[in-house]
């Protein structure tokens, strides 16, 4: 496929996220939406009026009109779905979590290999232009604490509230968990936490600490029973502070210095992190190039995860 030539695309789901990933692939340059599937037929179509694309009757159809997808389904259906697209050789974009278990996120990482397809896994947080900012000053991380708070969602007629049909670790923290296993870049050692139900049948709430091979340890709390929003991590590093604030796309650096402690405002070019991401997609299909977030990279978020749930279910050893 010729570089100049625009990747034909189409969108798996159009529920609150889905329908943002219609809207971005519809206004990109090197991106000619196809169409959309979802499960709900009169909202697949509304979606495809409003955009003058095809409400495909099937997910196998969809994968028939299109080199590359979205897949924004419930986390339970994302290895199915996955796996009816890759197997008609159509590059996949699955939203996080990359599955709900760890042997369908090994599948799916195995499928890819097997036909040469693009798995790229909708970690959305490592698109934020604050993380350019953290990937090169934070370089040895010592300490860190990441905090993700969100109200909990509301009600869906027939359906859970978006996002809890898995925990509150699943469904916000593991965007924490696969930063801080980037930027750390060593094993984990040793895992302690706890987590609570509040309002769903899983844990809402959750606290982590985590203890990596290196010395490094990161502390993690995620909230979607919080009135307030919060995306923030803070990053010790020998000789420097770094706060940065995901949501408001702002943060700030503190370093030692001979004259006492230095501050500074975190310069950052705000822009929309899905879009950024889709764009990446797009990009790596057209070229052939490994995606920012691989399937790789996911499972190993979301293995960590599992571990973490199955921690905080057994209880303080």
């Amino acid at each position: 496929m010729t570089e100049d030539r625009k990747v034909r695309v189409g969108v798996v789901g159009v529920g609150s996220l889905g329908q943002h990933h219609v809207r971005i692939y519809s206004e990109m340059e090197e991106a000619n939406l196809i169409g959309v599937y979802d499960a709900d037929s009169a909202r697949a179509a509304e979606f495809a009026a409003k955009y003058n694309v095809t409400a495909f009757a099937s997910v196998e159809d969809l994968a028939s009109a299109v080199e590359a997808a979205s897949v924004a389904v419930p986390t339970h259906l994302h290895h199915d779905v996955g796996v009816a697209l890759m197997e008609r050789d159509v590059h996949v974009l699955v939203e996080k979590p990359i599955a709900g278990k760890t042997k369908e996120a090994e599948d799916l990482v195995a499928l890819s290999q097997k036909k040469g397809v693009i798995l790229q896994v909708g970690h959305v947080e490592r698109f934020n232009p604050v993380l350019a900012f953290l990937e090169e000053h934070a370089a040895n991380p010592r300490f860190i604490e990441a905090h993700r708070l969100a109200p909990f969602p509301p009600p869906r007629e027939g359906m859970y509230p978006r996002g809890t049909e898995v925990n509150v670790v699943l469904d916000l923290m593991i965007h924490d968990l696969e930063i801080i296993l980037h930027i750390v870049d060593s094993s984990v050692k040793d895992v302690r936490a706890v987590g609570v139900p509040v309002l769903s049948g899983s844990e809402d709430i959750a606290n982590v600490r985590l203890l990596f091979e290196n010395g490094c340890v990161a502390n993690v709390t995620a909230s979607r029973i919080s009135p307030e929003r919060m995306r923030k991590i803070r990053v010790f590093t020998e000789d420097a502070y770094l706060s940065l604030d995901y949501q408001n796309q702002a943060g700030e650096l503190f370093r030692k210095g001979p004259t006492g402690i230095a501050h500074e405002d975190v310069p950052i070019e705000k822009g929309e992190p899905l879009a950024l991401e889709l764009q990446s997609f797009v990009r790596c299909v057209r070229r052939r190039d490994e995606p920012v977030v691989t399937g790789e990279h996911a499972a190993e978020a979301l293995k960590l995860a599992v571990e973490i749930t199955q921690k905080m279910r057994r209880g303080p050893s």
